[in-house]
């Protein structure tokens, strides 16, 4: 329960509770966007700054490793378990968001580590930065190859295209710049930003995850009408992906914060990077698809019940 009684967490259900009433209850969506960049600047500081005190040693380098794995894995299970069930575009798309990651559920794992007083990497921030691509990159492989099994002609997959977007997209180039001032600066740099990163991050935290809910609200009704097995999908997926990245954190010995970091990430489904390619990359797929399962049903599970639930059976699993 001590998650559902923070002050972020109530904020998110207190936003569901407006959306579903039909509240006027609004958040400017410029504000929406300043709230998500300073998270990732905050979160990016933060894992440089502890970057910069750690250097990078072979507990990193494992779990980076391990994230990178899960980040091609998991979209490749989920596209040939879903393709049994749906078409292949369908699968491609629902593939890639389930593949990738959630920046928000990780930032919230992180202050629920916080509050439970278990330690974790500044470098994870670095892990989620890399668990983001390789969903996208796969599952457009996987959905061309399928175009082209149909039509008989080629759809060339722009690689090149594809990592140049991911990587200087605004968020997540913003991530990685301030991760890399964060380690240039050091202390010096961590005490001068601590009143901007640190004492305002979760005001900031629970005034997004309010606008979160309010989206994740409207997202319900994307749900109207499609197969029962996206529901079931939307909710066991997050589960299977988190014992699976457990597996490898407890066969490498990685260290119990990290762990449940990645569970969470593994967990994750994206529902700002993905879509936004998708919309061009896979114009043949509606966006309520892979959004309605994402952020209707996945997000709200690992915010409200899944990152205390992982954090629970990692503590189980793994030596404290």
């Amino acid at each position: 329960m001590s998650t559902i009684i923070d002050p972020a967490i109530l904020f998110f259900i207190f936003g569901v509770f407006a959306g579903l009433v039909k509240s006027n209850l609004e958040i400017p969506q410029p504000i929406t966007r300043f709230l998500s960049l300073y998270l990732l600047m905050a979160l990016g500081l933060k894992g440089g700054f502890a970057l910069h005190e750690s250097g990078l040693t072979l507990a990193i380098t494992t779990s980076l490793g391990i994230a990178i794995f899960l980040a091609c894995v998991v979209p490749l299970v989920s596209y040939f378990f879903l393709k049994t069930k749906l078409g292949a575009l369908d699968s491609a798309a629902i593939a890639a968001t389930y593949g990738s990651v959630s920046a928000v559920t990780f930032i919230t794992a992180t202050q629920y580590l916080n509050h439970i007083q278990i330690e974790y990497g500044g470098h994870m921030a670095a892990a989620m930065a890399l668990m983001e691509s390789p969903a996208i990159i796969l599952a457009i492989f996987l959905a061309n190859r399928a175009k082209s099994s149909v039509s008989q002609t080629k759809h060339p997959l722009k690689v090149g295209k594809l990592l140049h977007e991911s990587f200087t997209d605004g968020a997540q180039l913003l991530l990685l710049g301030a991760m890399l001032i964060g380690i240039l600066s050091g202390p010096d740099g961590q005490k001068v930003m601590a009143p901007f990163s640190v004492d305002l991050f979760k005001g900031m935290l629970a005034f997004f995850l309010l606008d979160m809910g309010l989206m994740s609200a409207k997202s319900f009704a994307d749900l109207k009408g499609k197969p029962r097995v996206l529901f079931l999908y939307a909710f066991i997926a997050p589960l299977c992906h988190s014992l699976f990245a457990l597996s490898l954190c407890a066969l490498f010995q990685v260290e119990l914060g990290n762990t449940i970091l990645l569970m969470v990430l593994a967990a994750s489904a994206s529902y700002i990077a993905v879509p936004a390619v998708l919309r061009h990359a896979l114009p043949e797929v509606s966006p309520a698809l892979y959004m309605g399962m994402s952020l209707g049903i996945t997000f709200p599970l690992n915010i409200i019940i899944g990152i205390p639930l992982y954090a629970q059976i990692a503590r189980w699993v793994m030596p404290s």
